[in-house]
């Protein structure tokens, strides 16, 4: 396990100085402009589950907006390093898309399903209650409740790109079932990897939340 945890380190910081790289030669209005986010005094200005940041430019630095402190969660520098370096914001449409429907998910599937949607039914599985709390309480989410038979709640991930969480809680005859759905501009912010990684940040991020609240 400590083998495994090390290599994961050592993965995101290779990631990270790759990407850190590529991104001080690009062109800081391209960016701007292809991602849809604010760029002026040297940096940008993006928000991720509610939470703003800075990010500098050209040397990557990200920081919390307004504050003196670094963003030291490798993941989640990682994912913001390969958005503005390779990922795009489009309108999105009508449509929310599974796990399974973004090109190459059914590939990746089981382990998305392992890494998200069964950490969410363990999370929230039986405390619905508590998700809904989150969202009517952090207004930075931008939730709105969907309808259905589910406690359903779709909300912003990244500026501008949302996604969904749907729970039908179980009872003694049913465990409780969990789905993750992403409107239909996440195929062009974020590879199928990133996505499961953006899925993996999102429910840290509520999990969190679910404490204090």
């Amino acid at each position: 396990m400590a083998e495994a945890v090390s290599g994961r380190k050592d993965w995101r910081d290779h990631a990270d100085a790759h990407y850190s790289s590529l991104y001080k030669n690009l062109d800081p209005q391209e960016i701007a402009k292809r991602c849809n986010i604010p760029f002026e005094d040297g940096g940008f200005s993006l928000c991720i589950m509610g939470t703003d940041y800075r990010v500098a430019f050209p040397d990557f630095e990200m920081r919390y907006a307004g504050q003196n402190d670094c963003v030291n969660d490798e993941s989640l520098r990682v994912l913001t390093l390969r958005y503005l370096c390779r990922g795009s914001w489009v309108a999105a449409g009508v449509r929310r898309l599974s796990y399974n429907d973004i090109p190459w998910g059914a590939l990746y599937f089981n382990n998305f399903e392992g890494r998200c949607i069964k950490r969410i039914e363990r999370i929230f599985g039986n405390d619905t209650r508590a998700l809904s709390k989150i969202f009517e309480e952090y207004k930075n989410l931008k939730a709105e409740k969907l309808s259905g038979t589910a406690c359903a709640w779709r909300f912003e991930f990244l500026s501008g790109i949302f996604m969904s969480i749907l729970i039908w809680e179980g009872d003694e005859d049913f465990p409780s079932r969990a789905q993750i759905l992403f409107d239909d501009n996440f195929p062009a912010a974020f590879s199928v990897e990133d996505t499961a990684v953006a899925g993996d940040i999102c429910i840290s991020c509520l999990k969190k939340m679910k404490e204090k609240i």
